[in-house]
């Protein structure tokens, strides 16, 4: 198989068929990761075209090759935050929370909490807690929302993460800690909690 390293090298090397590779091997987690982030289809599709064009242009000025990852990451998250800074349509994003006995919260995905809310009998009442979910995570900072994303829908490494938005690691863990906790307080808020929607938290 074929790994990113070769790719960037034979890309460098103008193999225009290796760049497409590579475009190929990044694109579905870019595009996903920016869906998450603004929510809107059609943006996302405008902002993952412009990341990888970003990256054809200044491909040469990546000094490493390992950190190929968090430089593309920093390029789709510089486009996310340009874009977010302007009107965009909300899309769902399922997650809940779970939270240890020192009161650390984290977050989990679809299908790992307990009595997890995507119940087809109540679908309904599940896209009104999903928007809920996902207007709540707007309300974060531009910063929390992407480390939030990276960590626990990227299942980036801290290192990783501080790289491509240029933080010190701790800063990142504290801003995934309150990140979480805010959104936890916002739910909080609208009564979407364990007793409401039955989910760990």
């Amino acid at each position: 198989m074929i790994n990113t390293s070769s790719l960037i090298e034979s890309a460098l090397a103008g193999d225009e068929a290796a760049f497409n590779q590579l475009v190929s091997l990044w694109y579905k987690r870019i595009y996903n990761y920016s869906l998450k982030h603004c929510g809107d289809e059609d943006l996302t599709a405008d902002i993952t075209q412009r990341t990888f064009i970003a990256v054809y242009r200044n491909l040469s000025k990546l000094k490493e090759k390992s950190r190929f990852k968090p430089w593309l990451y920093r390029i789709a998250t510089n486009f996310c935050y340009e874009e977010g800074r302007r009107k965009s349509k909300s899309k769902t994003v399922p997650f809940a929370f779970s939270s240890n006995e020192e009161g650390e919260v984290t977050m989990v995905g679809d299908g790992e909490a307990k009595g997890s809310f995507f119940n087809p009998e109540h679908s309904f009442q599940q896209q009104e807690l999903e928007r809920i979910l996902f207007d709540c995570l707007g309300q974060l900072s531009e910063d929390q929302r992407s480390v939030i994303i990276m960590k626990e829908y990227e299942g980036m490494k801290f290192h990783e993460i501080a790289d491509a938005l240029n933080a010190s690691e701790n800063t990142i863990k504290t801003r995934l800690y309150r990140g979480l906790k805010t959104l936890k307080l916002k739910l909080d808020e609208k009564n979407i909690n364990k007793e409401t929607i039955h989910y760990e938290l």
